[in-house]
């Protein structure tokens, strides 16, 4: 059997993602999607966990007027994971900067021997104030060990401004007395209005009920503070931890929202003013064939002529998988039916080993995101996870280069 090194290399070298990051497709489209926009996929190594005796996770980019910026923070143990830092890229994600701490998120110790630092953190451009908003939410350790995960936990910012410096973290404080133990918006993606406005997903619980609720708050933003305005409505499911990670995008004359779920399935639902909802559908195919999704987030990809989605789902190639995690998928979104097409439907980033014969050598692709590196190319971002190589693994990219070129990537 290969050590966890060798395993891993021989997967980058099988990927063609190895240290040379030549550009090998990642999937080829079904036979019914030569019509779509998708020309090309290509994966490509970021940083190589086994080669330089870390790994990198959950790296998510935003497009800024200099080029490309990431949050990103190396894992150790299921939910374990080191400091928030940052990178650049000024050549559309070909090369990337060493990572560097973003100052005030590490952790911080407690009288209790309790450590809290923050993790999941998404950052988005705000051309209003020429700033960059990382979002993350707090997280807590024992030990070294995750501890409290469902309760005294909110969404963490810092702003990094135009001249390069960061603001103090803060926390994002809401009242709201159906959020007193616990509410984020970790790995989600979020609308920046044209006034500057923020449209943010939240997920959220009391004390008195297990399963966390879903809505969507109106946010102002100054440059170096949030404050909440507005609460929508609510979008609930009474099974285990209910609904969580959502993300939300504005397409078209509307926005969509798709959400996890811990029932087999992932769900979308749409809104005119990014508040009010219509009632949350489960994810399909445009035939009503319901995708089989386990627990695991979903998030979008626009393109000023199409919508698309990218996912996990059960599939008989991954059917050992633990919650199906790889490969990562993309189809395209059919905004009437609220549903996807089969036919356009895409591998992004393929399974690194067998997932029927040989799941426990197989990465897990769950915790990704998604970043338009020019009007011509978008990358989705991913953090290997083999949990029993202690979680050693590689942070990849997928280049999705358009056939026509995407005017929603101007900033």
């Amino acid at each position: 059997m290969l050590d966890r090194r060798a395993f891993l290399l021989a997967g980058a070298a099988a990927l063609g993602c190895g240290p040379s990051q030549p550009d090998e497709p990642a999937g080829a489209p079904e036979s019914g999607a030569s019509g779509d926009l998708v020309e090309s996929i290509a994966v490509e190594t970021i940083w190589d966990g086994p080669k330089i005796g870390k790994s990198w996770f959950h790296p998510r980019a935003c497009r800024t007027p200099d080029g490309l910026f990431m949050n990103v923070q190396t894992i150790y143990g299921s939910d374990g994971f080191g400091p928030v830092h940052w990178s650049t890229s000024t050549d559309a994600g070909r090369t990337w900067s060493e990572p560097e701490p973003v100052p005030g998120l590490g952790r911080k110790l407690h009288d209790d021997g309790v450590e809290e630092g923050v993790c999941d953190t998404v950052p988005t451009y705000h051309p209003q104030t020429r700033t960059i908003l990382s979002m993350g939410w707090n997280v807590y350790y024992k030990d070294n060990v995750l501890t409290r995960p469902n309760e005294q936990r909110w969404p963490v910012y810092v702003v990094r401004r135009a001249d390069g410096t960061f603001s103090t973290p803060q926390k994002l404080p809401w009242d709201d007395p159906e959020a007193a133990r616990i509410y984020g918006s970790n790995c989600s993606q979020r609308v920046t209005l044209p006034n500057g406005d923020l449209i943010i997903p939240l997920t959220f619980a009391n004390y008195e009920r297990e399963d966390r609720l879903v809505a969507t708050v109106r946010a102002t933003f100054d440059g170096e503070s949030l404050a909440i305005q507005e609460r929508g409505n609510t979008q609930s499911l009474a099974v285990k931890r209910g609904l969580v990670e959502p993300s939300v995008v504005r397409w078209g004359d509307a926005y969509w929202m798709t959400i996890r779920a811990e029932d087999g399935h992932g769900y979308v639902t749409r809104s005119d003013d990014g508040l009010q909802w219509e009632e949350k559908r489960p994810w399909t195919w445009t035939d009503g064939e319901p995708l089989e999704m386990s627990t695991t987030q979903q998030h979008w990809l626009d393109h000023s002529d199409a919508l698309y989605l990218v996912y996990t789902r059960k599939d008989p190639s991954n059917l050992n998988v633990v919650r199906w995690r790889a490969p990562l998928w993309m189809a395209r979104f059919d905004p009437d039916a609220r549903a996807l097409v089969r036919e356009s439907e895409r591998i992004v980033v393929p399974m690194s080993s067998d997932g029927v014969n040989d799941a426990a050598h197989t990465a897990r692709l769950g915790n990704f995101h998604v970043a338009h590196a020019s009007p011509q190319e978008s990358l989705v971002t991913v953090g290997e996870s083999i949990p029993d190589f202690a979680y050693e693994g590689r942070a990849l990219q997928a280049r999705i280069r358009w056939n026509r070129p995407n005017k929603l990537a101007d900033v």
